[in-house]
């Protein structure tokens, strides 16, 4: 049974493709955690609801890169610039590509982690229960560890 170190109250997926949105949601609700995901198809939207919902902190936000209007890279060097009450979130950019500058320039923006998104659907849930039950207490931000495959 998945160990559950961490209590997940909200996390965030920003991500523009709705299939790719309702397999995260399907792998998450299979993991069975004690998690609600809200979701955003742009930066823009994910931004406004991040502003609007303030009392919300998330946990953690997955971000897609390639997205419509302001990117997953604006978003993160926003969110990283903005307000102290994100300081403490958790931020995983998404992407199919495992570009050097774009996992470089993640890492300079302040990501805590990069993954490349799995090929299947049993990789997605293997990827997402590795980040649920990491024990964020002892996370330290590693250059050497920030890339998740």
């Amino acid at each position: 049974m998945l160990e559950k170190p961490n209590s997940h109250q909200v996390i965030y997926l920003a991500d523009d493709d709705e299939d790719d949105r309702m397999i995260f949601l399907d792998a998450v609700k299979e993991l069975n955690l004690p998690l609600k995901v809200e979701e955003a198809d742009d930066g823009h939207q994910l931004l406004d609801h991040l502003y609007k919902t303030a009392e919300k902190i998330p946990e953690i936000i997955f971000l897609d890169i390639n997205m419509p209007g302001k990117n997953g890279f604006e978003c993160l060097k926003e969110i990283r610039n903005g307000s102290e009450p994100y300081s403490s979130t958790k931020i995983i950019m998404l992407s199919t590509s495992s570009s050097e500058h774009s996992i470089e320039l993640s890492y300079e923006l302040g990501a805590d982690f990069y993954a490349v998104k799995p090929s299947t659907y049993q990789g997605l849930k293997k990827l997402l229960q590795g980040i649920f039950t990491m024990d964020w207490n002892t996370f330290t931000r590693s250059k050497t560890e920030f890339l998740l495959a």
